[in-house]
């Protein structure tokens, strides 16, 4: 959760980071962060089954952990001394192989990637997941038949007004707008926004001042630039910024994975996977003009996520295939990350940074 304080509600600093157990990891690791140094330190592990994507409540300290499994099961956990203490059974989501969870108000929401579809379920008091899960389900393809048979929904969020909900789709190349209502949380499609066919769209970020937003691209290197009328409930593209070269025959392909906006507005950061980068994007011409200015390494293998600290000033790179995460110092006029240290994390996934 990129701008979320890294101290959760015992007092001690705490990151998250989920895994997938299919592929040898363990569940969800908690780690204390040291807030001097970023350094990681494993102190518990939380069963679950391949949770490859959390998220913390805000209200509640509830940490939320999707199984991405053709189940689609989500679980809730409670913060304690010791950990992570489950918060009653997992809860079906309605829809297959869930890739991204958020929390909206009193709804959890899920972007479920192998049916294409999005959820919304209930929260109770104490922050549970109720069933039955509200499904919309999405429509669409794309030209890569390979990937874009049909629809998969690999993020759902609200905006930062919360009265939106926007879902990215890899299949159709398009993020919908959608309008929940009020009374039972459904998603009803309020907008859907074309981008360039092809070009498969993973994740969104919003800029902290709300106006513009960043959609990275899985099946083409690069992030479309849009602007956001939260009034009107309208995204409009503007313009696209590369974030990896093509590539020469035979060179690894790239596939970004995850992109996080600086607290303060001047950076964006994005991670590319096969070419195991981190690059950073800079805003200093306005928040719809980034710039490129810096690639590097990634600590690892397959970056599959990035996590921001609230001061913007530390990075955190869960990379699935060597197994780690990986933490950056940024500095703090150029934007650009500095290895710092690594935490062994088999199969890691995503990483979230603790809150009170």
């Amino acid at each position: 959760m990129v701008g979320a304080d890294s101290t959760d509600r015992s007092g001690e600093h705490r990151a998250y980071i989920g895994s997938f157990t299919s592929g040898g990891g363990r569940g969800v690791t908690v780690a204390a962060v040291d807030p001097t140094t970023g350094a990681l330190t494993p102190l518990s592990v939380a069963t679950a089954e391949d949770p490859s994507y959390l998220a913390l409540a805000r209200d509640t300290g509830v940490l939320y952990a999707v199984s991405e499994t053709e189940r689609g099961e989500v679980a809730a956990f409670r913060p304690t001394a010791g950990g992570l203490a489950p918060l009653g059974a997992p809860v079906r989501v309605g829809g297959s192989g869930p890739t991204h969870v958020s929390v909206a108000g009193r709804r959890l929401l899920t972007a479920n990637y192998t049916s294409g579809s999005v959820s919304s379920l209930a929260l109770a008091a104490d922050g549970r997941p109720r069933g039955p899960a509200r499904v919309l389900s999405h429509r669409g393809s794309g030209p890569d038949t390979a990937r874009q048979e049909g629809p998969h929904a690999h993020q759902v969020l609200p905006d930062p007004t919360g009265r939106w909900v926007l879902s990215v789709d890899l299949g159709t190349d398009s993020v919908r707008v959608c309008a929940p209502d009020p009374v039972t949380g459904e998603l009803r499609v309020h907008a859907e926004t074309a981008l360039r066919a092809g070009t498969g769209p993973r994740h969104l970020v919003f800029h902290p001042e709300g106006g513009a937003v960043y959609v990275l691209h899985e099946l083409e290197p690069q992030v479309t630039v849009c602007r956001w009328n939260s009034a009107s409930g309208h995204l409009e593209p503007v313009g696209e910024v590369p974030v990896a070269s093509t590539g020469a025959s035979g060179a690894a392909r790239a596939y970004p994975s995850a992109v996080v906006a600086s607290p303060d507005g001047r950076f964006v950061w994005a991670a590319v996977r096969g070419v195991d980068v981190l690059v950073t994007l800079s805003l200093a011409d306005g928040p719809d003009r980034p710039r490129l200015t810096g690639t590097v390494d990634c600590g690892g293998a397959w970056p599959r996520d990035l996590a921001a600290d609230a001061a913007g000033s530390r990075l955190y790179a869960a990379n699935e295939h060597s197994g780690d995460v990986t933490w950056f110092d940024v500095d703090p006029l150029t934007g650009q990350p500095h290895r710092a240290g690594s935490l062994a994390v088999p199969a890691a996934t995503c990483v979230v940074l603790g809150r009170p």
